[in-house]
């Protein structure tokens, strides 16, 4: 057994959002989204310890005692027995209630760990089983393609659970703002239940300030030009009003020139997406005299 293994954990930015209302049937919502990881990363490394537990060692911010990693450890325990604890050391990067994807990506990487400390091949049933018992997120990051080629992207549906993966573009640059608020997905989501009941979706359609494209032609959008995506973000209207912070944060961004910018995820995080060294570092310059900025591929 190899004594540690050093795993990247990286972000993911969403690339349109479209959060459907709720069914009738459940208290879930389905989603339509394209995820693209990119470089901005935590990074993991994971130490076999005889005692069967996982104990985690986090510098830069107090994790609560349960947490995705701990959630992972336990859900692979429980579904191969492994025999053998593990030590995390996680160099924690990616802000939490940022919308990157940051506990999810997480805990993919330690499930790659771990298969890689018990070599157990992790299968699709198993990769699958793990994540539907840590989070939504965490099957996007097993099934993007992240682990075998160092960059992902999927059209993720369902509940982020249907994940389809597709060819990541890499001529594109994010230049990420990373606001102080921490976004809490349940009052994200708790926010668009509202907007959804006063109809404040169908203004915002109906004004083009919102534009949602057919699932079915969302990759094709992707793969042409950014200065004409038209993708939109659910969360963002509803959370900027709310928090005019993320407002501001935007329309710094789109001032910059970016060719296309929103929220990721339920937020707090924006970014724009450039195609020019030059012009995402010039934007760089101009935002991070306001903000704390990431420039990333």
């Amino acid at each position: 057994m190899p004594l540690d293994i050093c795993v990247k954990a990286p972000a993911k930015v969403n690339i349109g959002l479209k959060v459907l209302k709720k069914g009738t049937a459940d208290a879930y919502h389905n989603i339509e989204s394209i995820f693209q990881t990119i470089d901005f990363c935590d990074e993991l490394r994971v130490r076999a310890i005889p005692k069967k537990e996982c104990v985690v060692h986090c510098p830069q911010m107090n994790l609560p005692v349960e947490n995705t990693l701990t959630k992972t450890y336990s859900a692979f325990s429980s579904e191969v027995g492994i025999d053998f604890g593990v030590e995390v050391e996680l160099n924690k990067k990616l802000p939490a209630g940022g919308g990157l994807g940051g506990g999810s990506s997480d805990g993919a990487a330690l499930l790659k760990a771990l298969s890689e400390l018990s070599k157990i091949p992790l299968t699709k049933s198993l990769s699958d089983s793990v994540a539907s018992k840590v989070g939504s997120d965490v099957f996007f990051f097993l099934q993007s393609g992240f682990f075998e080629n160092g960059r992902g992207c999927a059209l993720v549906s369902g509940r982020g659970e249907v994940v389809k993966k597709i060819e990541p573009r890499s001529d594109l640059i994010f230049l990420l703002i990373l606001p102080e608020l921490h976004s809490s997905t349940l009052e994200a989501y708790s926010l668009v239940d509202k907007a959804y009941e006063t109809g404040f979706y169908d203004s915002k359609i109906k004004n083009e300030e919102l534009f949602f494209p057919e699932f079915s032609e969302a990759k094709s959008i992707y793969c042409g030009s950014v200065s004409e995506w038209r993708f939109s973000n659910s969360f963002t209207p509803v959370l900027s009003k709310k928090y005019p912070v993320i407002d501001a944060a935007l329309q710094d961004i789109i001032d910059t020139g970016a060719l296309w910018a929103d929220m990721s995820g339920s937020g707090s995080t924006v970014f724009g997406v450039f195609e020019s060294s030059l012009a995402a570092n010039e934007a760089l310059k101009k935002c991070q005299k306001k903000w704390k900025c990431v420039l990333s591929h």
